[in-house]
């Protein structure tokens, strides 16, 4: 397609999306990203057409991605013919039909579940709040996700509408230095983890030279609670393809591959079409745009191995190996895919390209910090009110993003675990400290890929510990030594001292072994894999001395060092308890104490966790020559 025939097509697509804001009929979207999904979006979807169906009201339904606030889901917004959206949370097939009946046959907006509307604030009246007045939206700053939420992700009209490709076309008209001068001004650093200079890594691979040079989009994506990258993708695949055919051309590439989990289906399929729409437009394959710039783009799907996060690892499955780190250098810039200079970009950094090519340096230096600049993206989850995917400029500090943006916790704080499973946990005291990279490497963890993990007084951070070690042991491919044993060595001293059986001299071990694993392992995930133990030793060695002298886990989690009871005087026989005990070890009439049967329980915890009441105490186990007694 030439750029005459592409103006033409968005001309047509801005038609299109006026149609949508000034609709003539109804029109009903959904967040229909895997959270909204996994919440139920589509069986919401289903009751709301029947129910329009039944009234006989003629609507379009709309799927889009996801707008952020996952703890609303399902979200359904209705759209009165010209009109701006009103939002309604939580929406199951029950409170569809309730409010499309009212909504409809009452012509009013119910209050069942209003979030607010997306117009000006004298749209709908004081009554009505408008969505980005919500307090988790309001401080946030969107740009990567400027579109999640908003457009139907399947239809590159929508794109197109929203200024999409403009960046693609400017600059092919250009020689590649200006864009990679242009990205340079930006202080745009990889939203991987790392957060290495994304020109700069160009440069390297653009100054090789090279008959063949390769492009990847890194969309692994492997951290537990991370899931920014997916959802960008499910939200808006035009916005990381238009970034990674402009990375492309900038340095050299003539093939392209993304490469992303296969636990990411939505994502896939949602790539996969948007692919081919840009074939059929002609801005990728031959002579994209008529400028003699050719890109042909592949997914590979990974099995889900942790590792392949890391680049060699990545480059060695594309190749159809065992994805397995190598060392470096050669850096994959000058030595990469099939021995070809290579460069590999997170999903964040390609969807921001775009973004600062039309809107300009300048404009994106505005945000962040003086070493960070820019937008963050992050998965906000754990033990925080508000759990969704937020997008804050770099330097935001914790206690912003916890308490205003994420509403606080239900109990108290106690530590935000950042950067994933190779992330510090970090305590009360640096709630206050911006976040960006050199901060969080200061204090002993990581910015990852961007999970954000709030724990409150109920987590044990040795058991946590523990429980990330877990993961990083079993994900690591067993290449090198100080992962592969030492990370085993590390679960091993956890396991003992949760059981009850740690000793002082452990703590010393854990910290020797943990320094010499970070400065030796091979790649990534083994420098990093040590820092849940040693941040946690660091900021909450008064935990670790409990279980080791006092036999105590503080938090009530380490099952061999607790047991449960009904304090008689705080319970007020709610029952709740008993509902949820899987063994019948709690009993008793409705309104009077109950009683906890020690031999049934299996200390699941659960009715700790349901008590309103504090009624349910978890006290220490006395171990006395290998006897418990309570």
């Amino acid at each position: 397609m030439s750029k005459t025939a592409l103006n033409k097509r968005r001309k047509t697509a801005e038609i299109k999306w006026k149609s949508l804001e000034e609709n003539k009929k109804p029109i009903l979207f959904f967040g229909a990203a895997t959270c909204g999904n996994a919440a139920g979006a589509q069986e919401t979807i289903k009751a709301a057409k029947k129910t329009l169906k039944e009234i006989g009201v003629d609507a379009d339904i709309i799927e889009v991605g996801c707008i952020g606030p996952c703890y609303l889901e399902p979200l359904m917004d209705i759209k009165p013919p010209g009109k701006p959206r009103i939002c309604f949370s939580n929406v199951n097939e029950e409170k569809a039909e309730k409010i499309i009946k009212r909504f409809f046959l009452k012509d009013e907006i119910p209050k069942l579940g209003l979030v607010g509307h997306f117009g000006d604030n004298g749209d709908y009246g004081d009554d009505i709040p408008r969505f980005y007045d919500h307090p988790m939206i309001k401080p946030q700053v969107r740009i990567v996700l400027r579109n999640c939420g908003i457009i139907d992700p399947s239809e590159i009209d929508h794109y197109l509408a929203r200024d999409g490709y403009v960046a693609l076309e400017s600059v092919l008209s250009k020689p590649w230095e200006e864009t990679l001068d242009l990205i340079k001004q930006s202080g745009l650093r990889g939203r991987g983890g790392a957060g290495f200079p994304t020109w700069k890594k160009w440069k390297f691979c653009r100054d090789v030279e090279s008959d063949q040079k390769y492009m990847i989009c890194n969309a692994d994506e492997g951290d537990p609670g991370a899931f920014m990258n997916r959802s960008l993708i499910e939200g808006d695949p035009h916005a990381v393809l238009e970034g990674l055919v402009i990375a492309a051309y900038t340095i050299g590439a003539s093939k392209a591959y993304i490469y992303i989990r296969a636990e990411y289906p939505l994502a896939i399929s949602r790539l996969e079409k948007a692919i081919s729409q840009m074939e059929e437009l002609g801005l990728i394959g031959e002579n994209i745009l008529g400028s003699g710039f050719n890109l042909e783009i592949k997914i590979k799907e990974g099995a889900g191995a942790f590792v392949c996060g890391e680049e060699t690892a990545l480059i060695a499955s594309i190749e159809g190996n065992r994805g397995m780190p190598r060392t470096r250098p050669p850096f994959p810039a000058v030595a990469g895919l099939w021995g070809k200079p290579t460069i590999i970009n997170n999903v964040e950094t390609l969807g921001t390209i775009a973004n600062i090519i039309r809107r300009g340096a300048d404009w994106y230096t505005d945000f962040g910090t003086e070493a960070c600049k820019g937008t963050k993206t992050f998965s906000l989850v754990g033990r925080v009110r508000r759990t969704g995917l937020i997008e804050v400029p770099m330097g935001t500090t914790l206690r912003k993003i916890i308490f205003d943006i994420g509403g606080g916790l239900f109990k108290p704080f106690k530590a935000v675990q950042t950067g994933g499973p190779s992330g510090g946990c970090l305590s009360e005291e640096f709630l206050d400290m911006p976040v960006d990279y050199e901060n969080l490497a200061k204090v002993g963890s990581i910015m990852g890929s961007g999970g954000i993990i709030v724990l409150d007084k109920d987590t044990c951070v040795v058991d946590l510990a523990k429980y990330f070690l877990k993961f990083t042991q079993q994900e690591s491919c067993g290449k090198c030594v100080p992962c592969r044993v030492g990370t085993r060595h590390l679960v091993n001293i956890l396991e003992k001292i949760t059981k009850g059986e740690g000793e002082l001299s452990d703590l010393e071990k854990l910290e020797k072994l943990g320094e010499s694993i970070k400065r030796s392992a091979l790649c990534g995930l083994g420098q990093t894999a040590p820092n849940p133990v040693l941040s946690t030793l660091k900021y909450f060695r008064d935990e670790y001395l409990a279980h080791i002298i006092d036999k105590r886990c503080p938090a009530a989690v380490c099952r061999d060092l607790v047991v449960f009871r009904i304090i008689p005087e705080k319970c007020t026989g709610c029952q709740a308890c008993v509902k949820v005990c899987p063994t019948g070890a709690i009993t008793g009439p409705r309104s009077e104490p109950h009683n906890l049967d020690e031999s049934k329980c299996i200390k699941c915890r659960a009715c700790y966790e349901v008590c309103r009441f504090d009624a349910i105490a978890g006290d220490a186990i006395e171990i006395v020559s290998g006897e418990d007694k309570s």
